[in-house]
Order: C-alpha cells, then sequence, then structure tokens
C-alpha cells in the first residue's frame, strides 16, 4: 500500500496520485503557493483519491476562495467508499473546520492524533499560534499549545515540521533555551521552511535579539516566494524589527511593498493587523500619522471583514476605527462583538470590547480612560489571539498612556513587571519619563 512522508497508508494505488498529494501537503505545510495545483495532480491522476479534494478545499479555504473550498469538500464527501478509518477521521476534522465549527474540529482534531499522531496536515490545524488552540479565545492557551505538543514530540524526532511549531510554542512561553535548538534543527534540515524562518523571528524578538533578527530576515526573505502565504507576515516582523532600531523608513518601504501591497497573499486578516499595529506602534514612538493610510486600511476592513467573528482580526479593526478617529463605527463594532459574547459565540470574553474602547480613547486623548480600560484586562491578554509580539502592542499603548498622564511610577512598574527577553517598546518620552 502507498503511504504519505510521515508513513500513513493513502486510499489511492495510484503511484502518481501518491507523489502528486505529498507535494501538496508539502506545500500546505511549508506555507509555499502550488499546493491547489498539486492537488490537481492528484486527482487528474485518480479522481476518487478523497484526500486529494480535501488538500485542494484547505488551499482555497487559505486563499480565502469559500465556494471553492465548499465545491472541493462536497466532492470529497461523495468519494469516501474507499477510504479508511484514518481518511474518514481526518476529512471529518476539516468538515468541521470549513463549517466553521472552530470547538467541534479541535474536539475532533484532538480525537484523531491520539490515533494518528502522525498525520501532520490535521494536526497543522493546531499546531501554532494561529491554530485551533492558539485562536481559541481561552485562557492559558499559550500553555496549552506547549501542553497538547509536547506528548507528540516522540512521534515526530527531529522531523523539520514539527520541530519548528513546538520549537514556536516553547519560546512563546518564555521556554527560549529549549526552543532554540528545534527552532534551528529545523532550519538547518529545510533551510526553506517558511514556518521555522518566522519561529525563528519570534524567538529573536522574545531574547531581545533585534539585530541578528533583522540580519537574519535580510538574508532569508530573499528565498521565499513572493506568493507564500507568509510572505507579508515574514516582513513585518523584519518591518518591526527596524522600526525597534528607529529605522521607520525601512519599515515603511516593507510596509509598501510587502505586507500591505495590493498582491499580498496572506490570509486576509493579516493585511490588516500586520499593516494597522504597525501604523500604531510607529506613532506610540512618536512619528506622524499618514490619515491616507489609515483610510485605505478603513476601505479594507470594511470590504474583506465585514463584521466581527475572529478576535485576533476584531481588535485590529478596532484599531482601524480608532486611529481614524471614529467612534461611532468603533461602537457599533464592538456592540455587535458584545452581542457575541452574550450569545456564547465569542471566546475570548469581554477582552476585545475592553481594549477597543481603550484605543478610541486612547486616540481623543483620554489616557485616564485608557488605562482604566486596559489594566484590568492586561492579565488575560493572550485571549486576543495571536503571539505575543502582537499582543505587546496593548502594553506598549498602556506604556504611552500612563507616560502622556505623568503616571511615571506605574510606567515603571509596568516595566518591571515585563516579561523578561524582548527588546524595549518604541514609546516616545521612554527614556526621558522614566528616569
Amino acid at each position: 500500500m502507498l503511504t504519505d512522508r510521515y508513513g500513513l497508508p493513502l486510499s489511492t494505488p495510484v503511484a502518481a496520485a501518491r507523489d502528486a498529494y505529498v507535494e501538496g501537503v508539502k506545500l500546505l505545510l511549508t506555507v509555499y503557493p502550488g499546493a491547489a495545483a498539486a492537488f490537481d495532480c492528484a486527482i487528474a491522476a485518480d479522481p476518487g483519491f478523497a484526500l486529494a479534494h480535501i488538500g485542494k478545499a484547505r488551499a482555497f479555504q487559505l486563499a480565502g476562495n469559500v465556494a471553492a473550498m465548499r465545491e472541493s469538500l462536497a466532492t470529497a464527501l461523495s468519494l469516501t467508499e474507499r477510504a479508511s478509518a484514518r481518511e474518514l477521521s481526518h476529512i471529518d476534522v476539516f468538515r468541521h473546520l470549513f463549517a466553521g465549527q472552530a470547538v467541534a474540529a479541535l474536539a475532533a482534531l484532538r480525537i484523531h492524533v491520539e490515533t494518528w499522531p502522525r498525520d501532520a496536515l490535521v494536526l497543522s490545524l493546531a499546531a501554532n499560534q494561529g491554530g485551533l488552540i492558539g485562536m481559541s479565545g481561552l485562557p492559558g492557551r499559550e500553555q496549552g499549545l506547549v501542553d497538547f505538543l509536547e506528548p507528540l514530540a516522540s512521534h515526530y524526532g527531529e522531523d523539520w515540521w514539527f520541530e519548528a511549531h513546538y520549537g514556536m510554542a516553547l519560546s512563546e512561553i518564555g521556554r527560549h533555551d529549549a526552543a532554540r535548538p528545534r527552532i534551528e534543527r529545523s532550519l538547518a534540515q529545510f533551510r526553506r521552511y517558511a514556518y521555522a524562518a518566522h519561529a525563528f523571528t519570534h524567538l529573536c524578538y522574545e531574547t531581545g535579539e533585534r539585530d541578528s533578527g533583522i540580519e537574519f530576515m535580510r538574508d532569508w526573505l530573499p528565498l521565499y516566494d513572493r506568493g507564500g502565504g507568509l510572505f507579508g507576515h515574514l516582513n513585518w516582523h523584519l518591518g518591526l524589527f527596524e522600526l525597534h532600531a528607529g529605522n521607520l523608513e525601512a519599515g515603511l518601504r516593507l510596509y509598501n511593498d510587502a505586507f500591505c501591497a495590493d498582491d499580498h497573499r496572506g490570509a486576509v486578516h493579516q493585511k490588516l493587523s500586520d499593516s494597522s499595529s504597525f501604523l500604531w506602534r510607529s506613532e506610540l514612538a512618536g512619528h506622524p500619522r499618514d490619515p491616507a493610510r489609515w483610510a485605505k486600511l478603513i476601505d479594507y476592513a470594511r470590504e474583506k471583514i465585514p463584521r466581527p467573528g475572529f478576535s485576533l482580526a476584531d481588535w485590529h479593526v478596532a484599531l482601524a476605527f480608532a486611529a481614524s478617529g471614529d467612534e461611532a463605527a468603533l461602537e457599533d463594532w464592538v456592540k455587535a462583538i458584545e452581542e457575541l459574547v452574550k450569545a456564547g459565540r465569542y471566546p475570548s470574553g469581554a477582552t476585545i470590547p475592553a481594549v477597543a474602547r481603550a484605543f478610541a480613547a486612547f486616540q481623543r486623548g483620554d489616557d485616564a480612560a485608557a488605562i482604566d480600560l486596559i489594566v484590568p484586562m492586561l492579565p488575560d491578554r493572550e485571549r486576543m489571539g495571536g503571539s505575543r509580539a502582537q499582543v505587546d502592542l496593548v502594553e506598549a499603548t498602556l506604556l504611552r498612556a500612563y507616560l502622556n498622564a505623568g503616571r511615571v511610577a506605574e510606567a515603571r512598574h509596568l516595566l518591571s513587571e515585563r516579561r523578561p527577553g524582548p527588546a524595549i517598546l518604541p514609546v516616545a518620552g521612554l527614556e526621558q519619563g522614566v528616569e
């Protein structure tokens, strides 16, 4: 029987279908373009191969093509007669995911990997900070991701795909010494692996190795296809390092050319979250506002994210509304989130409404109100979704509000309580304000 890269049997008897499917999965796992075309080759070789249709559906989902995703899913569901128990379970996890049933998808995934821990494509749905655990909105989700991956490590050994994910999860909870060798091994085995590069940039951020991060990304990015799903986001990381180094112009060039570019190929929310957070952080660092850039982001948000429901995207939409001064739009957005909270359909609870209103208060110069809104939610900020590097924007906003309000002792206390490692937050007036 034919098997995949991880030794799992496949229901296709056609070697060409197997080979194309393995290539499609590799492209999905490495975040490179071309996965849909590879799955098309698998389907052409064996039209009845259900997993190839599911892989294609996943590629369409990541590309934001919902109609094509549903069509491929329907085809896969019609071709389950010859599928094995593992393949049926695999399909079921994706069925829940594509239906927007995140809780059910994660529950099915947990059961699936107990029996088939080396089903990497299924595991990839929960293996990183942007997955079903990382975006769950639940308290303790950072440690929860490590706890989920730890028992699976023995099944993967030094596999380059798994090492990068587990390494980044360890980095996010401060276990940098354990994270580094895993991430470096992954890069040594597969230098062009986009997620390993991503994990390394986070490690550099978390350990305060700004210059190493800049050097690494400037060397690595030319290796990566512009059509890759992480191209914009990795350029955001480099832009963030440049901002921390005081190189705003270098960061803005990356903004224009990569993470806010018209041909951005990553997830819809990434373009908004990376771009809006970079502009907000640059203003916290004392650089002037560019209203035209914010206006374009508002237009993008209204078109691509018309209603809330995904916490990481939602608080960045709120950020854009706040920066534009459109408090009415922001309040409507927050009330829509609060309705989801009341209905039990928003796992991160009140964290996003609180921080959204804090952004608006900060924007209108009401630093006391911003402080009063942020401080109580700060212990739960991981529930907002995203990495620690992303959520640090909230801490930076609070720090600037303290300085604006002349509350120097509280600013000092915030800095003293900050987790060790990351570079100092680039906030204007910090050096003079806390001396």
